[in-house]
């Protein structure tokens, strides 16, 4: 039997129906949109020249293809971001972007965070594949196996190696939302005055920032560690821009905030730990902060981004 070549309306609907789960797949792969979207336009063209009376279950094939497509995009995207100009931190969902389904349970949440995405950089394309499907999807073992060409027993152990490698950083991945945003609102207050002493009050000892510039904004080239220093930073980076205004929102399932910073807006996002801010990500990267769709970086930045969040 030949492949179909023209798609009626029935297949678009299909792949328009299973559209916001491929999506959420190959963008938890690859902790890139756009990387994302190339990868579901690949997956488009899959589609279309499919045999499509051949497949039996249009949903488990697309979510196949997209991943498999996935692992190959973020193979190398690997080596691309080993050769990024400082820290390479995942993009932002656009704002009003559906990304998997509504129903979605809290794990299946707690995946799509900024914070999660960044831990899973630690795992080999193999080892995100399988976590992502197993913790994401709740996928079986066998089922998995079918789907990235492994033996089941190779499926277990990259999950187990997965989860060994993210270890016990990923229960900062859930956040109490109303204690978090009274923490992230004490902090954003004390780090537009400078005041360091009350900043370093708010930071685990072992808080760690990481700041991505992408080469087009300031940025520190390595993490900061350490409340002393993270304080100091934060003092500084004050200190240096006078004009600062920040707003509140949710980014990819969690509170983050806009931070302008004279001209320039960056995406601040943190992680929780008994109380204190144990980990924070400042995203200058103009590239990336635009994806959030909200704004463009020009004079009329602050007002599009007010009247953009009104919205939300």
């Amino acid at each position: 039997m030949t492949a179909h070549t023209e798609l009626c309306p029935a297949d678009v609907a299909v792949f328009e129906q299973h559209r916001p789960v491929l999506l959420g797949v190959a963008y938890r792969m690859l902790g890139s949109w756009w990387d994302a979207e190339d990868v579901l336009q690949d997956a488009w063209l899959r589609w279309h020249g499919a045999d499509r009376e051949a497949i039996a279950d249009p949903g488990r094939w697309l979510v196949t293809v997209t991943t498999r497509l996935a692992l190959d995009q973020l193979r190398s995207a690997r080596h691309r971001r080993e050769t990024y100009p400082g820290t390479w931190l995942p993009e932002p969902i656009p704002v009003g972007i559906q990304v998997g389904d509504p129903a979605e349970t809290a794990q299946q949440r707690d995946t799509l965070s900024l914070a999660a995405l960044r831990l899973m950089e630690r795992l080999t394309p193999p080892e995100r594949g399988v976590y992502l499907l197993r913790e994401t999807f709740e996928l079986p073992y066998e089922e998995i196996a079918d789907v990235l060409g492994l033996t089941e027993t190779n499926a277990r152990q990259l999950h187990r190696r997965a989860a060994d490698r993210i270890g016990e950083d990923r229960e900062r991945f859930s956040v109490d939302g109303a204690e978090h945003r009274a923490l992230v609102a004490r902090f954003l207050a004390a780090a537009v005055t400078g005041e360091r002493a009350a900043l370093q009050a708010m930071l685990a000892d072992e808080v760690t920032l990481w700041s991505d510039g992408g080469g087009k904004a300031r940025a520190a080239v390595n993490p900061v560690v350490g409340a002393p220093r993270v304080a100091r930073f934060l003092a500084g980076v004050s200190a240096k821009n006078t004009d600062i205004e920040w707003l509140l929102l949710e980014v990819n399932g969690g509170p983050a905030a806009l931070v302008r910073l004279g001209m320039r807006w960056s995406l601040m996002t943190w992680e929780t730990d008994r109380g204190r801010l144990a980990a924070i990500q400042l995203l200058s990267n103009p590239d990336k902060v635009s994806a959030l769709g909200l704004f463009a970086h020009d004079r009329n930045s602050a007002a599009q981004a007010r009247a953009a969040l009104a919205l939300l």
